[in-house]
């Protein structure tokens, strides 16, 4: 490492002001910083030094959503496979999602960070970290099969309108990667609706050469939910992308159709651990969607009337992307409430919105992301009050002494 310093400092000068290369001065310093926490040191007022710095804390989320990564590649390969009625063993079955998946976080990262590059550069300041979460999130909450070239559009939309017209990193109101998400549900719903099995339907650089899937159709759970008759209310089975029924394990284990990291609540339950371990995302906002959660599809249990009232808590948990936006999304400490009563509160409602929308909302069986971006929206509202209560309270105990 002392040799990649040593070099570092060496070349340092060509990308400063004058020098040669001063065009790539935000992407070296970028580079530079992600590698080396930097050793200048404030000479004047009030800091607070600390060994952790933002790359630090997007790193510890980044290692987080390993675990949905890996298991989102191999569940694209699962998926594909079942659906040709092949079995081709766990390496050739990863290697084929890994393939798939793979160009979609390249054109994630590509194009954030390319805006974000161009942005640093114009305004000649140092490139902002938040893109780094928000690169492999982006991958992570859509299809697979969703056209590369949509999730650029969606991208490049979500970074200049949702970032940086606010400021950049730290001043969004919106999750970015929930932005590019709603971007494609209203603008290419074909794409994002939900509903449709998200299966890989051709072969990728030759693995499952010959064995496509095209014209396979069918629904996720989610999505079988909302088109069940309201007859098999209390009786309702969801199966798998053959038909065969899936039990509260097999969601929790998260081989089933659906977006590339949302399916495995296990791999994101791990993920949730590195973040509380790390202390990087609140225990309290994850606690408090799902109670939210669980507590709204167990008052639509006592009524019902429908296939989807009737689905119980856990399954409302483990299906589609709640699990992972209560741990990955809700928890994002710039758009979620920051007092920590607010965090209760922030969540609880999302958790409530979540289901609420699932069960009400035929067309949309999916939840989550309309929920987090209605609290992001409220998210500063609730710490408002929570503080001028906390003030309420102090002025009138001080009152009564």
């Amino acid at each position: 490492m002392k040799a990649l310093r040593n070099y570092l400092n060496k070349i340092k000068p060509h990308f400063e002001e004058g020098g040669k290369l001063s065009m790539l001065r935000s992407l070296f310093e970028g580079m530079e910083t992600f590698l080396f926490v930097s050793n200048e040191t404030s000479k004047s007022g009030v800091h607070i030094h600390d060994s952790i710095d933002a790359k630090r804390t997007m790193t510890a989320v980044i290692l987080a959503l390993v675990p949905a990564l890996l298991f989102g590649m191999y569940n694209t390969g699962y998926q594909h496979y079942i659906a040709i009625g092949a079995n081709p063993g766990f390496w050739t079955t990863f290697i084929y999602g890994f393939l798939a998946v793979l160009p979609v976080v390249a054109v994630s990262y590509i194009v954030g960070l390319g805006i974000e590059f161009t942005v640093a550069q114009w305004k000649k300041e140092e490139i902002q970290e938040g893109f780094l979460v928000s690169g492999i999130l982006i991958p992570l909450i859509v299809p697979v099969d969703t056209p590369l070239w949509m999730i650029a559009v969606a991208t490049a939309f979500a970074v200049i309108f949702a970032k940086e017209v606010f400021g950049g990193t730290g001043y969004n109101i919106f999750n970015v990667a929930l932005i590019t998400r709603a971007f494609l549900f209203f603008a290419y719903p074909s794409a994002m609706s939900g509903d449709q099995v998200f299966v890989r339907t051709g072969s990728t650089f030759g693995i499952g050469e010959g064995a496509t899937v095209d014209g396979f159709s069918g629904a996720t759970p989610l999505g079988q939910i909302n088109i069940a008759p309201n007859e098999l209310a209390g009786s309702f089975q969801a199966t798998d992308a053959l038909g065969h029924p899936l039990s509260s394990w097999d969601m929790f284990v998260g081989l089933i159709p659906g977006s590339i990291g949302e399916t495995s609540t296990l791999a994101i339950l791990l993920g949730a651990a590195i973040l509380l371990l790390s202390g990087v995302a609140s225990w309290k906002t994850m606690l408090a969607v799902f109670a939210g959660g669980a507590f709204t599809a167990a008052l639509f249990n006592l009524i019902g009337t429908t296939v989807a009232m009737s689905i119980s808590p856990l399954d409302h948990i483990l299906l589609g992307g709640f699990a992972f936006g209560a741990v990955f999304m809700a928890t994002d400490p710039v758009t979620s409430a920051r007092t920590e009563t607010g965090k209760y509160i922030f969540g609880f409602l999302i958790g409530v919105m979540a289901i609420v929308i699932r069960t009400l909302n035929p067309g949309y069986p999916e939840g989550m992301m309309l929920a987090i971006l209605l609290m992001n929206i409220f998210a500063p509202l609730i710490d408002y009050y929570v503080v001028e209560s906390n003030i309420k309270r102090r002025l009138k105990r001080s009152l009564v002494k």
